[in-house]
Parts: structure tokens; sequence; C-alpha cells
């Protein structure tokens, strides 16, 4: 996802979140964001495509927005759907300041209420492992950073976020912890000293999970291809790793669906991978991009998650990568629709516990 929308989303979030109560928000429905037009497809019949109703569908959501209204269009986009249930919301502390990052009050109890409503829901959450995470710091400022984490420097904020987590009673939330490692954008990218990150990593998860009463798991999940870094240079170990994910977006230019699969750090490896490994598969964001709207990538990548049976999938729904929200790719939303139109949700493999 590309770090200046994400911020802007922060932002529209920080400043309406303290008027903005859930109910009313569900009981409105979604505003219209700058350069968002809906996809609103046919109200009936069903796309001609679309599978029984009785065949299930891996457990799926999106991302639709990190505040309150992310959680509404959830409802917008299951009608769209011809009721096919998101049971998987998908949200992303900001990475500003480490009050943020600490899960700073009020961003992150919608979420929390919508995964306690209903059970076999997922909660997913990406958390960032340094502050100032989008503001292009240097190499070396990064690894003097990894080192400090390494070292215990910034145990509190993780065990701050974990003991909120639990009291707002989410203790199993998925943690998609320093998503995207293996790229330039992040502060929390590994190519600068993948060492000192692999030993960040479990510090921060062993003092997460030295909290009472979490249930966390912790998905490691690289962006597809080779990037800064070999992925597999930053994995940290099977004991603080839960998921293998990876997010697994149409580009670069060019590139096919089977190319895609067969790259050096592609889709096939990251399957290999976990099964070596003995761990699920996600994919916490992918859509499309630099392909525009490549019908043959997205019936791919519908085709692979099916395949595959991905714990969870989450499908980055603004543009240029989504289908709902975007109007730029109406053929591929078409694919979308009809692929998951009047599905039964099947609940995630090795999912939350119930209540």
């Amino acid at each position: 996802m590309a770090p200046q929308q994400r911020r802007g989303r922060f932002r529209r979030w920080a400043g309406a979140a303290a008027a903005i109560a859930v109910s009313v928000a569900l009981a409105a429905g979604p505003g219209c964001a700058t350069a968002v037009v809906r996809a609103t497809g046919p109200a009936a019949p069903a796309p001609s495509a679309a599978p029984a109703s009785a065949e299930t569908v891996p457990a799926f959501g999106a991302f639709l927005g990190s505040g309150p209204l992310g959680i509404a269009r959830m409802a917008e986009l299951s009608q769209w759907l011809g009721g096919t249930e998101l049971l998987v919301a998908h949200t992303y502390l900001p990475g500003d300041r480490w009050r943020d990052i600490e899960g700073l009050p009020g961003f992150l109890d919608a979420w929390a209420q919508w995964r306690r409503e209903k059970a076999g829901r997922m909660l997913v959450l990406n958390v960032p492992m340094q502050e100032r995470n989008e503001d292009f710091v240097p190499d070396d400022q990064v690894r003097w950073l990894l080192a400090q984490g390494a070292a215990g420097a910034f145990d509190e904020h993780f065990r701050t976020l974990a003991e909120r987590l639990v009291e707002l009673k989410v203790p199993d939330t998925v943690i998609v912890l320093g998503w995207e490692m293996n790229g330039t954008t992040y502060t929390h990218r590994c190519a600068p000293d993948p060492q000192a990150w692999k030993t960040y990593w479990n510090r921060i998860v062993t003092t997460m999970r030295a909290v009472p009463g979490q249930r966390f798991r912790f998905d490691f999940a690289p962006s597809r291809g080779h990037d800064a870094v070999p992925w597999t240079e930053c994995y940290p170990g099977d004991d603080t790793v839960d998921i293998i994910g990876m997010d697994a977006y149409d580009q670069p230019a060019g590139l096919s669906f089977d190319e895609q699969v067969r790259e050096p750090y592609g889709l096939q490896q990251q399957v290999d991978f976990a099964r070596a490994h003995g761990k699920p598969l996600s994919y916490p964001e992918w859509g499309l991009f630099r392909n525009g709207d490549d019908t043959a990538y997205m019936r791919g990548m519908l085709a692979w998650i099916d395949e595959h049976e991905p714990l969870y999938n989450t499908l980055t729904d603004y543009c240029p990568h989504g289908v709902w929200e975007c109007s730029g790719n109406p053929l591929s939303s078409e694919v979308y629709r009809s692929a998951l139109y009047g599905r039964a949700a099947a609940s995630p493999r090795g999912g939350p516990a119930t209540g």
C-alpha cells in the first residue's frame, strides 16, 4: 500500500473519530471520500458467473478505511457481494509516534466491538515496529534504531499495546508486525541490518506474549518478490512466527500472474516456505496496481486463494488497487464480484476461539 495514501486515511480518521460513534456510522453508511467512487453493480439479478450459494469461500475481508467507517463499509461490501459475509476486519495502527503504536485510546475500540459481536470473526492489525515509520528515515539511522530495538529500548510500547488489546477483549488478534520489511519504504525495514531486525522481532513477540490473557498470532508478511533484500533473510524463526503472509499486488508493469507465481521469492516460494515450516498462509494485502484493470491477475489471484486456502486474505479496496470503492477497474470488479457473490463464508482455519 502506498504510504502517502495510508497516511491520508489516518489523518481523516483522526479528525473525525471523536465525532463519529460506531452506531451512527453503521446507520448512516460510508461517506464519499475524495477520488473514491463505488462500483455499485446491478442490484439484481446476481452475476451470471456466480457460484452456487452453498459453496464456501476462504475467510476474507477488505481494507476499507482505518477508522469506524471502515467497519460500516464492510456491511455495504457484503450486500454488494450478494450477502457473502466478511469474517475478517483489517486495519493499521498509525506509525507517526510511539503513542500511536501503543494503540491510541479510542482507535481500536470500534474494531474490537465488531470482533466481539460474533463468534468466528477475525481482527487483523498491522503494527509498525518503529515510529516515524513513513518518514523516509535513512539506512544508517534505521540500523541504529534496529540495534536499539534489539537491545530492548522499545519493549514497553509493545507491552502497552498487548495490554490494551487484552483489555478490549480481543486477545486473539492477528498481528501483522513490521509488514513489507523486505522493501525500502518503512522505517521498520529489514535490509539495513537483518540480524538486528530478527532479534528485534523476537523481542517484540516475546514481550507481547508475556502479557496475561493474550492469544495473539504473529504474521510475517513481506512484499512479493526480492525487493531490497530476500525476505527469507528476514525470517525470525518458527518460535515467534505463526503465519507466513505476503503482500501481493499486481506489479511491476508487464509481469504476468504466472510470473508472479514463479519469480524468486514469489507466490510459489511463499507456499513452499510455509509448508516447510509448518505454518498457514495469509494475504494481508493484495489488489490491482501497475497493470491497470487486469482481469487475468484478478482471476489468477482468486483461483490461487481458493486452491491454497490461506488462513485469511484481505483485498486493499481503494484506488488504484480496489474493485468496489474504485470505479477505475470495472472489469476486474465484475470478476471479483462474480467469484464471491452469494457464497457462504467459511470460518477461518485454526481461527479465533468462539465468543
